[in-house]
């Protein structure tokens, strides 16, 4: 059976309360969501303009003037409308529900009486709606309008956003569709299909389920739908000359052929989310296979070591199996991201951790890279290895950026960010009707009813920087329900007790499972040991032979310039590397960092006027190597950072 066997607890059921979670959500709550509002007004200094508000302005006739920006410009205010409502879940907040409602209404007075609704056309002409669903992005548009609305239903109860989106939604399918007089079209930039079975969640309207699990199933069919629209409307497709041609929309063939991750890959993993949940709420199991065979592919062939995924600048695209360079590196936030959707969904169907394991090390380090320690600034690229003065020079890395920015024309990655913190205790804790799984570990209050009966665990914990995990039952009455913590996929030695007693349990796709009737006081107490861990990549990925990554825990750490001096790939590590463990409070906003005796190359008898030389064997000179992590690089000044180290 494919249906969903753990749903996430609603927001206001979660107070997260630890050392490391705490200060992202605070920061995304009292900066982000304020900076990108500024932003999206257009009031950044030195950032580049957004246009955001301005064109549903324009679109709702109150204001005169053109569309400007990317055709997905609505997008970003609709991220940020759903990073609004996860934030007044757990923390209300009437100043700003007070400007999202505004921004709500504005919204809904650029709408069309047939509930269309997307300002490029509004402000361009109508007449040319739905004639490039290929690149144009109104579904996309649709897509991230739907998850904001529902989210704000959920958050607020109020339903105006949420009819906006259903009329929208209708919209979209009364013009779609394979029955005569309808355009056999589906989204270019996939991200609708998992946003309308959220909306069916909602509303229980199987027109909304039918139209994801068309989107799906359309895709690719023959003739090209993407092929006849370029012949009918002139367009003309940049793809079609290059190996991807319209598989960089995963749009070449059926979804059910497909068996590997290709295209632009956040559009891919966008899709691959709404496959599973497609084949879960629909119970096709062959859907299912395809979504395993592609996770697979993408987590074992074409994953870096943080998590990130999409190799290539060429198309923002996953490339080939084992392309994984780290200077060239596309690595896009929101791929990072788009991964985590489709892990928890995957997840949901199966509980199993493999899923929770790749969440867990994408969030830690594909993702959280991508915005600064005070929260104004972000990355779009996050390599795994720069030189600044390449990035300046060197055309193709010209993508690859130094310094995170203030703003980008476009900026689809920041209020990704800030929609998944605000959320983050969703993906901490899921629960079925008897039973409660931690997949993340995360300090705070959390309350939950099990089999009929409410439950309240208060989870004490210095993860990532330490491996213990307190949890302590709060119950007014003895309650019997499942317990399941996750043991993570990089964690060898643990141990695991009840009141300080080793308890029976047995452990099931990568979770512990503790069947218990729980009193008040009851305390479960997990003990992981954190080593420092040298990580490998198959030898089939050319760019990394002879060097190791060096992880702890779920954190991966990294050389930066600033303290190790410049030229990193002069460094080596040892052979065995023994790692001072030390826990920095006023460093990076409190990390812990390692230190190890390593070695670098020794540029002595070189002349500056020698290039080669016939080969006298290599001599090296002791050096102490200082590792941060990954996800902290760039927030000291700009220099030379490696995350792959020689060994």
């Amino acid at each position: 059976m494919l249906e969903k066997k753990l749903h996430s607890l609603s927001l206001n059921q979660i107070q997260i309360e630890d050392m490391f979670w705490k200060e992202y959500m605070e920061l995304v709550r009292n900066h982000v969501i304020p900076y990108q509002w500024e932003a999206l007004n257009d009031r950044i200094k030195e950032a580049e303009p957004s246009y955001c508000i301005q064109n549903f302005r324009v679109a709702a006739k109150l204001e005169e003037g053109s569309f400007q920006g990317m055709v997905f410009q609505d997008s970003d205010v609709y991220k940020w409308l759903e990073a609004v409502a996860y934030s007044l879940m757990w923390h209300p907040d009437e100043k700003l529900e007070q400007t999202a409602d505004e921004t709500i209404d504005l919204i809904a007075a650029a709408q069309q009486p047939d509930g269309y609704l997307d300002t490029y056309y509004i402000i361009n002409g109508l007449e040319k709606r739905f004639t490039n669903l290929m690149d144009h992005h109104e579904l996309y548009c649709l897509g991230h309008m739907v998850e904001a609305a529902v989210a704000y239903y959920k958050a607020t109860g109020k339903r105006k956003f949420l009819d906006v989106a259903i009329a929208y939604a209708d919209c979209a399918a009364e013009h779609l569709g394979t029955e005569e007089g309808k355009i056999p079209g589906y989204p270019g930039h996939e991200v609708a299909e998992m946003a309308l079975v959220a909306l069916y969640e909602v509303t229980g309207e199987e027109r909304h389920l039918n139209l994801a699990k068309y989107f799906i199933d359309q895709r690719g069919q023959e003739p090209l739908f993407f092929n006849e629209e370029c012949k009918k409307n002139d367009n003309k497709c940049f793809w079609d000359d290059t190996y991807m041609q319209k598989q960089y929309y995963q749009a070449g063939k059926p979804v059910r052929e497909q068996e590997k991750a290709e295209g632009h890959a956040v559009r891919a993993v966008y899709l691959y989310s709404g496959m599973a949940e497609v084949a879960s709420a629909t119970e096709d199991a062959e859907l299912f296979k395809v979504c395993e065979k592609i996770w697979d592919n993408i987590v074992k062939k074409q994953m870096y070591v943080t998590g990130a995924i999409g190799a290539t600048e060429h198309g923002e695209a996953f490339s080939f199996d084992y392309d994984l360079p780290n200077d060239t590196v596309y690595a896009e936030t929101c791929a990072a991201i788009g991964l985590i959707f489709f892990a928890r969904r995957m997840f949901e169907i199966t509980k199993d951790s493999k899923y929770t394991d790749i969440m867990e090390r994408a969030l830690f380090n594909g993702v959280i890279s991508g915005m600064s320690l005070d929260g104004k600034n972000f990355f779009y690229v996050n390599p795994l290895e720069v030189n600044p003065e390449a990035c300046e020079k060197d055309y193709f890395k010209r993508h690859v950026k130094p310094v995170r920015q203030k703003w980008f024309g476009c900026a689809c990655c920041p209020p990704n960010v800030a929609r998944l913190l605000s959320s983050i205790g969703g993906y901490a804790f899921e629960c079925s009707e008897d039973a409660i799984y931690m997949n993340l570990f995360v300090g705070g209050q959390i309350e939950a009813a099990l089999n009929g009966k409410k439950n309240r665990f208060h989870v004490e914990t210095q993860y990532p920087w330490e491996g213990t995990v307190k949890i302590k039952v709060e119950n007014q009455e003895d309650s019997s329900f499942t317990y399941a913590v996750r043991i993570p996929g990089w964690c060898q030695n643990y141990e695991l007790t009840i009141n300080g007693v080793k308890p029976e349990y047995y452990v099931e796709k990568g979770y512990a499972i503790l069947n218990h009737v729980w009193k008040n006081g009851d305390e479960i107490l997990l003990k992981m040991d954190m080593p420092v861990t040298l990580v490998e990549a198959n030898p089939r990925v050319r760019e990394d032979i002879g060097k190791v990554a060096v992880m702890r825990g779920p954190v991966v750490y990294c050389l930066e310039e600033i303290d190790n001096q410049d030229q990193l790939q002069e460094i080596y590590l040892e052979e065995n590397p023994v790692f001072t463990e030390t826990f920095e409070k006023d460093l990076l906003k409190g990390v812990v960092t390692l230190k190890t005796q390593g070695k670098r190359l020794s540029e002595k008898n070189w002349g500056e006027e020698t290039l080669y030389r016939p080969y006298r064997g290599r001599t090296y000179e002791k050096q102490e190597l200082t590792f941060i992590p990954y996800y902290a690089w760039t927030n000291r000044g700009i220099g030379e950072m490696t995350v792959w180290v020689r060994i």
